[in-house]
């Protein structure tokens, strides 16, 4: 790997990156290193610009791990820690949905999009949003919404078994 820019100033993105975004290149760029000071270049799937929704290719993996990298600095420790509260927050809140009502379920649907926005996992986010929306709606909708969080949240939850196996 190559460093492509270094000393950047937060809100600040080297040309690279820009002309990726842009559509201009194909080379990728992230923040990497303990303080995050430096530019290098990575595979064309993994960036994601931070004011946009995630590309189709943050989208194949239950969870965005340039995102989680990105939100925890890179100490591994820490994507460990943040993995396991949400693989068990997840849990329960999911299980909590099935017998709530349907105000406290949209609260709840709020709480988990949150939480899956901040570790990258993008189809729990969206399931949970949809989740929001159809409490307002019938209790078959609803029900629908809720089935399909449960098997996003299933399949992240499987994604972050084997990450923790792994480190």
């Amino acid at each position: 790997m190559r460093v492509l820019a270094s000393g950047w100033q937060p809100g600040s993105r080297p040309r690279i990156y820009r002309d990726l975004v842009a559509g201009r290149s194909n080379f990728v760029d992230k923040p990497c290193g303990p303080g995050g000071g430096h530019y290098m270049v990575e595979s064309a799937s993994s960036v994601i610009e931070e004011t946009q929704a995630p590309t189709l290719a943050s989208n194949d993996r239950s969870i965005d791990l340039v995102h989680l990298a990105r939100m925890t600095l890179g100490d591994r420790g820490l994507e460990r820690e943040v993995l396991a509260l949400f693989d068990r927050q997840a849990a329960m809140l999911v299980a909590r949905m099935q017998v709530a009502e349907p105000r406290a379920i949209a609260a709840v649907a709020h709480t988990i999009k949150g939480s899956a926005r901040g570790v990258g996992a993008w189809r729990v986010a969206g399931a949970a949003e949809a989740v929001e929306r159809a409490a307002s709606g019938g209790p078959a909708e609803l029900g629908a919404a809720i089935g399909r969080l449960d098997a996003a949240a299933q399949e992240a939850r499987a994604m972050i078994a084997e990450l923790l196996r792994a480190h």
